[in-house]
């Protein structure tokens, strides 16, 4: 079934004609019903085929979850996660339209991560429309809020992850089309500064300026980035005062952390919610953590891997792999020591930026990439 579907010229179009039906139903994560529109399509696609389908009642203002099952019943099997929401608000798809330009598809969404999704959607459907007996149980879960942090798709994420022998996660291909072993690990924190306000003119002496323990701050967690540990901060949005002529009495930022390891994870949350005032008469308060454990290469990861690159090379094309400074899911499950490919959607570019796009004519490659370790793995 995988080489037929790479051998065949007209693959890639009609999975881009169902892409492109995904593409135009926007979905942005903190649109609950938008999202849920594309889970309904999904849904009905799933239960058309035949696939044993959970729909879980969305809950704090997010989309529903989907889960569907196919193949034997007993045993640990095969995990395939990706999520519907993307960043784009409603209305976007008037002026970044789907199209087709040479190689390359665009509209927002469609490299992170509908492609993917959409490709994990027809691999199921496709094995349950020609019968085919895969040797595991295989379960796809369709979920609404990775883009903020996946805050109430984790549990149950990792709860099917403890089920499984294997996780495939559908997130876009890197360069030259690679699959993702290892991934940073995400921290998000919030920091908020009280100071005194005052008049910057009259009585400037009584203030306490906010926004200038702000700066302070920001340089401190600017000296925590170590490229050689893979430690990277950033800081951003930042703001605070009401007027140039009133000293600030608050000030706030949102602070991104990446790390390599499970031990700097934990160090640097200890580092950041440590963080304390040095102006006099000011006070610093962090709240936040660690939202997506570091997903480590292991030897079973690595094993995994060279799985799927000898079915790549079965299908007439190379699959490199590399290790990526960006969260997915797959970061929760890779840390449960559940063996976990990632990056199995399709080759593109331009996540979260009005260039997005795949190179859609991969979309049978891929697919059959996906189908062959499906069919393949026990």
């Amino acid at each position: 079934m995988t080489l037929a579907l790479r051998t065949d010229p007209g693959a890639s179009e009609r999975i881009l004609e169902g892409l492109r039906d995904w593409v135009e139903t926007e979905s942005p994560t903190d649109d609950a019903g938008a999202v849920n529109r594309l889970m309904d399509k999904a849904e009905r696609a799933l239960r058309a085929a035949g696939a044993a389908v959970t729909r879980i009642p969305g809950r704090d203002g997010f989309g529903d979850l989907l889960r569907a099952r196919i193949g034997p019943a007993e045993g640990g099997g095969i995990l395939i996660a990706g999520h519907l929401d993307t960043v784009w608000p409603i209305g976007t798809i008037a002026t970044m339209p789907f199209r087709i330009e040479g190689e390359r598809a665009f509209g927002p969404g469609i490299y992170d991560m509908k492609a993917g999704s959409f490709l994990a959607l027809h691999a199921v459907t496709s094995l349950l429309g020609q019968k085919v007996a895969t040797p595991l149980p295989v379960t796809l879960l369709l979920t609404p809020d990775e883009e903020v942090g996946s805050p109430t798709s984790r549990e149950l994420i990792e709860d099917e992850a403890r089920r499984s022998a294997y996780v495939l996660i559908p997130e876009p291909a890197g360069k030259g089309g690679a699959v993702v072993t290892a991934r940073k690990g995400v921290g998000r924190f919030e920091l908020e500064v009280r100071g005194r306000a005052a008049h910057s003119g009259g009585a400037f002496e009584e203030g306490r300026s906010a926004v200038v323990e702000l700066a302070h701050q920001i340089l401190a967690i600017h000296r925590m980035v170590d490229p050689a540990r893979g430690i990277t901060t950033n800081v951003a949005p930042i703001r605070g005062g009401t007027r140039p002529n009133v000293i600030a009495d608050r000030a706030f930022c949102e602070i991104d952390l990446r790390v390599a390891s499970l031990e700097d994870g934990e160090r640097m949350e200890r580092a950041i919610l440590g963080l304390r005032a040095v102006t006099e008469g000011c006070t610093v308060t962090v709240q936040g953590g660690m939202n997506r454990p570091p997903f480590a290469e292991t030897e079973a990861i690595r094993v995994l891997y060279e799985r799927a690159r000898a079915i790549a090379a079965e299908l007439g094309f190379e699959l490199p792999r590399e290790h990526r400074g960006g969260g997915s899911d797959g970061n929760f499950t890779a840390a449960l020591g559940i063996p976990t490919l990632d990056g199995l959607g399709c080759p593109g570019g331009g996540a979260h930026a009005d260039h997005e796009h795949i190179l859609w004519r991969d979309l049978a490659p891929r697919a059959a990439l996906l189908l062959g370790l499906i069919e393949t793995l026990s």
